[in-house]
């Protein structure tokens, strides 16, 4: 074993340990650097992919403080949109759209009763006196008797609502805007198909317009927002959801059961539709109207219902363009071919418009119509309308309805087990 002199040990130590302090610091300062730098890397990034992650397993109540480039509204083609550019996306659409929302007020004359004794003997039989009690009008008293919604579509003050909501021709309505104001306004139409009315502010006051979009191309699942007039005292009343399903046929009837009609082509949405937000604006997370809100499920939990935009369109061009809504007419009574038609009736199709008698003895063929003038003949199969399928989903009155008086159109027509082709010139409906 070696060993070293007292003098030579302690001097080796004190070299040795002022060497180690020198290295151990500059160690530690690069060590320190690397872990920052690797800590800031690994730790951005993968804050980012667990927030793409919850936000695109719907887990939105988690929210990271990240940089300002993953807060941002994802562009084109992202599949997340982060809970911050999700809210501000409702909050936008809401402020573009509210000021264009109005409460549709409906008042008129309602008689007025007072409960009175009466005898039942009447004067005829002196000293028999059987009195009970019976209502006796006592005049009438004009009062609000009803409340709807609608939106703005010009700057002159047309008006999109629900037929329903302004179907009764003895009241009187008024439109209050998003502000406070009160407006008369007339009816200047109501579609004969679709539960739809066009009303006109009756000022000369520009007004601020709601932006139409395209209800050709929405998706289920997307974002989807209800504006109106809930319970007819809550103006402007905000719900939030989704499209839950497209292309719907439900048949809908006021509460009173005085009016009632079948709905097809509609979309479905869980936005909350409460009572009195009848014909008001569905809208997307642009602002954009998608539908009319129109009718909801009873005893189901947000099942609400919206005619499309588009089909809207059509009455407000029509309406700036002739004042009057006009659709196009056929003169065929008909049912949907599906499997059980097709094997009730024996035919060689499983799709089509099958022309028939109705359960009355209603004629297949309207007398002096197009169908009649064109020659088609009671069990038909119309197959395609200027080359559109018929089917379930895609009825012939819903193509029609797409068309004008006027227009002519090419059908396609089974007869006998043979296929021909019918030109047809479609007259205005009555």
């Amino acid at each position: 074993m070696y060993s070293l002199p007292p003098s030579n040990r302690n001097n080796l130590k004190k070299k040795f340990v002022k060497i180690s302090k020198n290295q151990l610091i500059k160690n530690l300062f690069l060590l320190l650097i690397v872990f920052v730098a690797a800590s800031f890397y690994t730790g951005v990034f993968s804050l980012e992919k667990i927030q793409r992650q919850l936000y695109v397993t719907g887990k939105n109540t988690v929210t990271f403080f990240l940089p300002p480039k993953v807060q941002e509204a994802p562009v084109v083609g992202e599949k997340y949109v982060s809970k911050i550019s999700y809210e501000q996306a409702i909050m936008d659409s809401v402020q573009s759209a509210s000021p264009s929302v109005v409460s549709i007020i409906i008042s008129k004359n309602v008689p007025v009763y007072e409960e009175e004794l009466i005898n039942i003997f009447g004067e005829d039989l002196p000293g028999f006196e059987f009195e009970v009690p019976q209502r006796v009008q006592k005049g009438t008293k004009y009062q609000e008797v009803g409340a709807g919604s609608g939106f703005i579509v010009s700057q002159d003050g047309l008006v999109v609502t629900n037929r329903h909501v302004v179907l009764d021709k003895a009241a009187d309505y008024v439109v209050m805007t998003n502000d406070g104001r009160k407006y008369d306004a007339k009816i200047l139409a109501l579609d004969p198909v679709q539960d739809l009315a066009i009303m006109k502010i009756q000022s000369d006051e520009t007004f601020p317009a709601i932006t139409l979009g395209n209800s050709n191309g929405i998706q289920i699942g997307q974002g989807a927002i209800a504006i109106g007039n809930a319970l007819g005292q809550f103006s402007n009343t905000v719900s939030v959801g989704v499209v839950s399903g497209l292309k719907r046929t439900v048949n809908a009837s006021n509460e009173s059961g005085s009016f009632s009609e079948t709905l097809e082509g509609i979309i479905q949405t869980d936005a909350a539709i409460n009572f009195g937000n009848s014909g008001g604006p569905l809208i997307n997370l642009k602002g954009e109207v998608i539908g009319v809100n129109t009718a909801t499920a009873q005893g189901a939990q947000t099942v609400g219902f919206a005619i499309p935009i588009n089909i809207a369109k059509r009455d407000i061009q029509q309406i700036v363009a002739t004042n009057k809504i006009t659709y196009a007419f056929l003169g065929v009574r008909y049912v949907l071919v599906d499997e059980k038609v097709k094997k009730d009736n024996k035919l060689s199709v499983d799709y089509g418009a099958y022309v028939v008698r109705g359960e009355n003895g209603e004629v297949a063929i309207t007398a002096n119509s197009p169908a009649k003038t064109a020659g088609l003949k009671e069990k038909d199969v119309i197959l395609t309308f200027n080359g559109e399928k018929i089917t379930k989903d895609n009825s012939l009155a819903s193509i029609i309805a797409r068309y004008n008086p006027g227009d002519k159109v090419t059908l396609k027509v089974l007869r006998g087990g043979e296929e021909m082709d019918v030109g047809v010139t479609l007259t205005e409906r009555k």
